[in-house]
């Protein structure tokens, strides 16, 4: 019996192999979507791009062209009146004092918090995980309302105090289940076994392993807890009757209150009337950036890290 080979069968693919880098030629329709997605884009990003652009520049223009719709893309008559009267204000450096007190040390103990207790719910064989897991999902649907928690802190001593912006909400639960559910999917077991052969407790092993292969998910639940921290105006709102420890949200809320109360309150003058809202208006825009300039400032150091984040769980494979 022969053991000659058969002859391989040539095709078109054998003949022309395949090469990555030589690009196939567009076709007109491949033209057409590629001109329809790149509008999109453009159209999306000027959406997102324009309003916040628009204050900025609203924010040292002439308030009288801003209102008579002048301004769209560019600054006209350009003046920091607006910022001149908010940062003269002293009270506005104190409550960027407290805010970021607030925001450091309260994200500290969030992050203290939410990453052990994510960790041993992560765990199968802790078995009452699940109970936990339950009684911490159900008080994202059922909370106790605003006078039984004003009552709670009063007779906890925390009221009038930075403690009111840290305590109650050390813990998220929704950022408890995305730890979770990071911890799951993205540590192997294979290093939890090779570390307990290694003689390392779970403590150690958390400590030692899974925190540092955890920066990504670390930077983006810290993220969501410092934005919630800086931009928290309802706490400073109910529970500090203490003007140096207002934070700054309330702050800058009270500044533009005073000017608009200015604003309205007395004189016949028509001009004078009209120049005060304007220069309320302008204080308006200024108070805006003044507030979220230190998150548009931190947030490119951490994106990065929050584009991974945010895809924990997406894909699986």
């Amino acid at each position: 019996m022969s053991n000659s080979v058969a002859p391989a069968i040539k095709t078109a693919n054998d003949e022309i192999p395949w090469n990555p880098k030589v690009r196939q030629k567009k076709q007109p329709s491949d033209y057409v979507v590629d001109f329809l997605i790149g509008l999109l884009v453009v159209a999306v990003v000027v959406v997102v791009v324009y309003p916040l652009w628009f204050i900025v520049i609203a924010s040292f223009s002439n308030s009288a062209l801003v209102s008579q719709g002048e301004v769209t893309i560019f600054p006209k008559d350009i003046n920091f009146s607006g910022y001149t009267k908010i940062l003269e204000d002293t009270r506005i450096w104190t409550g960027y004092k407290n805010t970021i007190i607030y925001s450091v040390v309260g994200t500290a103990v969030n992050m203290l918090v939410t990453l052990p207790v994510a960790f041993s719910l992560s765990r199968r064989e802790f078995k009452a995980r699940r109970i936990i897991l339950f009684l911490f999902t159900f008080t994202m649907f059922f909370a106790g309302g605003l006078i039984p928690s004003y009552l709670l802190f009063k007779d906890l001593g925390i009221l009038n105090s930075m403690w009111v912006f840290i305590l109650p909400g050390a813990v998220n639960v929704y950022n408890v289940i995305i730890a979770r559910s990071f911890f799951e999917t993205s540590i192997p077991e294979e290093l939890h076994d090779a570390a307990q052969v290694d003689g390392l407790g779970y403590f150690r092993y958390f400590m030692k392993i899974v925190l540092p292969l955890s920066s990504a998910i670390i930077a983006v639940i810290a993220l969501y807890y410092f934005v919630g921290h800086w931009n928290d105006f309802f706490t400073g709102l109910i529970y500090i009757r203490n003007q140096e420890k207002q934070p700054l949200q309330n702050v800058l809320q009270n500044i533009l209150l005073a000017n608009q109360m200015t604003t309205s309150g007395g004189g016949s003058d028509g001009r004078s009337m009209l120049e005060r809202q304007q220069a309320a208006d302008q204080i308006k825009y200024g108070i805006i950036i003044v507030s979220t300039l230190p998150l548009l400032v931190i947030y490119p150091f951490l994106q990065k890290y929050f584009n991974k984040g945010v895809m924990i769980g997406a894909v699986k494979g």
